[in-house]
């Protein structure tokens, strides 16, 4: 597996990872259990997205693109999951939200 391709892995996880903990908060469902219809259909859409961003090689995560390529409903959907699960990440994943502020902030220092 090339770079490319880990970082798009890494990057799906980080998402799929905060609409889970969105969705067992929110919609009231357990650990383990299948995400709601309108989670399952946003983790889907995010990870489309991420699929076949051509910036992939320039970014590490969609909040730090400078084309935000989400329909405007979606990309409303995805900032209340982000608002909601972001700072609950460092409780319930506490690797994969360091790792993710540690690259987010290195990625607006090299934008600057």
């Amino acid at each position: 597996m090339n770079e490319l391709e880990r970082k798009r892995r890494k990057e799906q996880q980080v998402v799929a990872e905060m609409i889970a903990l969105y969705c067992r908060k929110k919609h009231v469902r357990r650990k383990g259990q299948p995400l709601c219809p309108d989670c399952r259909a946003l983790l889907e859409y995010a990870q489309t997205r991420s699929a076949h961003c051509p910036f992939m090689e320039q970014k590490t995560f969609c909040s730090n693109c400078r084309v935000h390529c989400y329909k405007p409903d979606m990309r409303e959907n995805i900032r209340r999951v982000m608002r909601f699960s972001g700072p609950r990440m460092l409780l319930y994943h506490p690797l994969l939200a360091i790792w993710h502020v540690v690259c987010s902030k290195k990625e607006k220092r090299k934008q600057e």
